[in-house]
């Protein structure tokens, strides 16, 4: 029996995560949406349930991330490369002392 691809945390979310490698070519269902993944895809690593286009806000734990630098496809691996957090530059003031 094969594992479970990947996983939506919750309803609302855009993109699933991996819980297992996938692998371009192969077909998954992600709570009723049917995926062909178009490349390589870590565990734990976020995948588009549906096409995400730049400046999409991607939607993980029904609240958004981050927005989308590139577009990717449904099936497609949502990462650093595609997609930026709307999060660091806070998070860095943080780390370096500055509150402001």
């Amino acid at each position: 029996m094969m594992s479970v691809a990947a996983i939506r945390l919750t309803p609302g979310d855009n993109v699933a995560v991996c819980c297992r490698t996938v692998e371009p070519g192969e077909r998954i269902t992600v709570d009723g949406y049917e995926l062909a993944i178009t490349e390589r895809v870590a565990l734990g690593h976020k995948l588009a349930v549906m096409p995400l286009a730049t400046g999409d806000k991607v939607i993980k734990y029904g609240m958004p991330i981050g927005s989308m630098t590139h577009d990717a496809p449904a099936g497609g691996w949502v990462h650093m490369h595609n997609m930026q957090s709307d999060y660091i530059p806070a998070h860095l003031r943080d780390a370096h002392g500055d509150h402001a």
